[in-house]
């Protein structure tokens, strides 16, 4: 694939943790360990992985609870750095999503906004002439000096998509976040949206547990296993794969 089609690049990616485990209940004890390193030990989160995903591609990646796929994503962003010899590569600007995160409860809708799109790599400039619409559409008007520690689980899930909505960048990496948010009539509302406004000519990196998502979007999956990937394939291929290799119920696909 020539290297101007390609959004991310991973050339033998892995990511090692180190951390410390308290092995004794007294502070003498616990001073010995550490001095001896007794209670340090490397957890393997994510082995040795190689991908290519391509410009506007829906890449869907699955796998149980602990298998690296949030991992991935912060190797991905750069937010973790792989271990030695690994690459990561990220062509284009990108937006790191996760539904409902980021919000200060002590602030304000307004406050929010602004906060949050700024992370989002809006410019103030920009959110001042997008402000209204993200409140319009999240439909929180009459809230816009309410903080956010009254609202509603729905209300900000509102809020958070119609931020990201707005947001402008090639790629999204996106960690559980999904297009179906709120009551029924905003869920249709905000369905459309996602295919036109987000889906639609961006590349997306889609973490879930949400397997319906995936199955309904993606245009080719990646399923995680211990750190590893097992497979990359269609989500017919793919979620075969998750099913008779994890032992996923054949319902858990449609959640």
């Amino acid at each position: 694939m020539p290297d101007n089609d390609i959004a991310i690049k991973l050339e033998n990616v892995s990511k090692t943790f180190h951390v410390r485990d308290k092995t004794s209940s007294s502070l003498l004890g616990s001073l010995s360990d550490t001095l001896s390193g007794k209670d340090k030990r490397s957890i393997k989160a994510v082995k040795n992985v190689n991908l290519e995903i391509r410009k506007g591609e829906f890449f869907g990646i699955v796998g149980a609870n602990g298998s690296g796929k949030s991992t991935l994503l912060h190797l991905m962003s750069g937010v973790y750095k792989p271990d030695k010899d690994g690459k990561a590569t990220l062509n284009g600007s990108f937006i790191g999503l996760s539904l409902g995160l980021g919000f200060n409860a002590e602030l304000t809708a307004r406050e929010n906004v602004y906060i949050n799109a700024s992370v989002l790599g809006l410019p103030v400039r920009r959110i001042n002439k997008k402000f209204k619409k993200i409140i319009a559409f999240a439909e929180l008007e009459n809230f816009v000096n309410t903080k956010a520690k009254y609202f509603s689980r729905g209300m900000r899930a509102r809020l958070a998509f119609a931020i990201a909505v707005h947001a402008e960048a090639d790629i999204f990496l996106m960690d559980e976040f999904f297009g179906g948010v709120g009551d029924e009539r905003f869920r249709g509302k905000s369905d459309k949206v996602f295919e036109e406004a987000i889906v639609k000519g961006r590349t997306i990196i889609h973490v879930s547990h949400n397997l319906s998502t995936i199955k309904r979007y993606a245009h080719r999956v990646m399923l995680m296993h211990q750190g590893e990937c097992l497979k990359i394939g269609t989500v017919e291929e793919v979620f075969l794969h998750y099913q008779k290799t994890l032992k996923v119920d054949s319902l858990s696909v449609d959640r």
